[in-house]
């Protein structure tokens, strides 16, 4: 066999002295199918993965989700199910030979051995076409099997060509009831964990731990280990007790994930304005401190607000689109953190708004008229009649002016077409529902008109 790349598998011996210094974090990592946690939705009983795995057809996997969460560990256990050799790489420190030198290694051990090879890639996302390029042939080809990690959405940050070979599996961060199981056989453990240890850990500090972990079992472990190993010179009775106080101590100022330009960026902006739209008045405050806690421009929190208020709310309260704008005036007047006082009153007002959006489905029929119907001239007695000549051509010559008639209304053509139905359409809702009885006010008093015969003629209908 050719010279190349080690695997990152070691010989027993070897492996089993580097487990025992290794973070408690990487002692714990499953190793099979049964210790693993979450992700059930595709692992689980007869989900996908866990079929392909029972069938032993596993193809090229793309596995996308947040930090600790499992996605390492899986394809070691996947490597290991399927009996192939487990090759590591790290996007931005691998390079095109490398990838080249394991891909040939890769085509001997399967001719000479028969021997499968899982091609581990992490931040798949960092690779440059010409590095994803490599690749292609001999994945499609079954030469290595590929398992890609990224934490950015691939439909995004992968080749479409490499998706198309792939099966792409979505993690979703650890749920506080999985990363409390995995602390918990942490502490039982006696050859990987804290099991040969006098260790007693408050149920509170379990949970603490869960909750501010955020999903990372990484995170988790690491704060159970510094937790322990702080206590134990401290430890004069031989247990080591872990309570609330030391748990808070021990783990990291929770870190708010949040990608400026990416998936988190969009979908919190998303479920902001969703909530808004819904009347959650709760789900949007908190979609609105995420998006604050993380570092989003205020400007972009103030355009999705001002665009709710206008899109869902418009005419049913129209209040809603002043507060919106004077909500973006004063963020930025003031800036962070007293800016989030004028956007969260802004969306909670929003938020419990009356719900209308018949101003945003008039601009939308108006507009796909324009762009795909005829364009409608402007009727001659609508034209401008201020400048000389005008008069000449006729412009404006039979407008008649509103205020000169009862209720300050006259009926006359606006548009010079007739619709087949109006643009705008108000609900009964809030203070539309006075908006659609002063309109049909209007069409009460001109049909009044026509039979006393006093009005002019006019045509059928009003426009819009």
């Amino acid at each position: 066999m050719r010279n190349g790349p080690k695997s990152t598998l070691f010989s027993g011996q070897e492996q089993e002295k580097l487990d025992a210094r290794a973070p408690l974090a990487v002692r714990m990592r499953p190793k099979t199918l049964e210790e693993f946690a979450g992700q059930e939705h595709f692992i689980g009983p007869d989900k996908l993965l866990r079929r392909m795995l029972e069938a032993g057809s596993i193809t090229s996997l793309l596995f996308y989700g947040p930090p600790g969460s499992g996605k390492t560990t899986l394809a070691r256990i996947v490597a290991g199910h399927i009996d192939a050799t487990f090759h590591y790489l790290s996007a931005p420190a691998a390079s095109v030979k490398e990838v080249r030198d394991i891909i040939s290694i890769a085509k001997d051990r399967l001719i000479e051995r028969k021997k499968r090879t899982l091609l581990f890639i992490d931040e798949i996302h960092r690779f440059n076409r010409a590095q994803q390029d490599v690749l292609l042939d001999d994945v499609e080809n079954g030469i290595l099997t590929l398992i890609g990690a990224t934490t950015e959405n691939p439909y995004f940050s992968v080749n479409s060509p490499l998706i198309s070979r792939s099966t792409v599996f979505s993690f979703e961060p650890l749920k506080p009831a999985d990363i409390l199981s995995i602390l918990t056989r942490a502490i039982a453990d006696e050859k990987r964990g804290f099991g040969k240890l006098q260790l007693e850990v408050q149920p509170e500090a379990l949970e603490f731990l869960s909750i501010l972990s955020d999903g990372d079992a990484r995170k988790a472990l690491t704060a159970l280990e510094v937790a322990v190993l702080s206590q134990t010179k401290q430890a004069k009775t031989g247990i080591i007790r872990v309570d609330l106080a030391i748990a808070k101590e021990s783990i990291q100022r929770k870190t708010i994930q949040y990608d400026g330009s990416g998936d988190t960026h969009y979908d919190l902006a998303s479920a902001l304005q969703k909530s808004m739209r819904g009347s959650d008045p709760d789900a949007a405050v908190y979609w609105l401190a995420r998006m604050i806690a993380g570092g989003e421009d205020l400007r972009f929190i103030a355009r999705r607000i001002m665009v709710c208020a206008a899109e869902d709310v418009g005419n049913a309260d129209p209040m809603a689109t002043v507060l919106a704008a004077s909500a973006m005036q004063i963020s930025e007047f003031v800036g962070f953190p007293e800016a989030q006082l004028a956007l969260a009153q802004a969306a909670i007002y929003i938020s419990c708004a009356p719900k209308s959006n018949a101003c945003a489905q008039a601009i939308w029929s108006a507009m796909s008229d324009v762009q795909s119907g005829r364009t409608i001239p402007v009727p001659v007695h609508l034209r401008d009649a201020h400048y000389a000549g005008a008069e000449k051509l006729g412009h404006g010559a039979e407008y008649r002016y509103p205020h000169n008639y009862p209720l300050g209304y006259v009926q006359q053509d606006y548009l010079g077409q007739k619709l087949e139905k109006p643009y705008y359409m108000p609900k009964s809702i809030g203070r539309e529902k006075s908006i659609a009885e002063y309109m049909e006010k209007l069409r009460n008093h001109i049909q009044q008109m026509r039979k006393s015969d006093k009005n002019e003629k006019v045509p059928s209908e009003p426009q819009g």
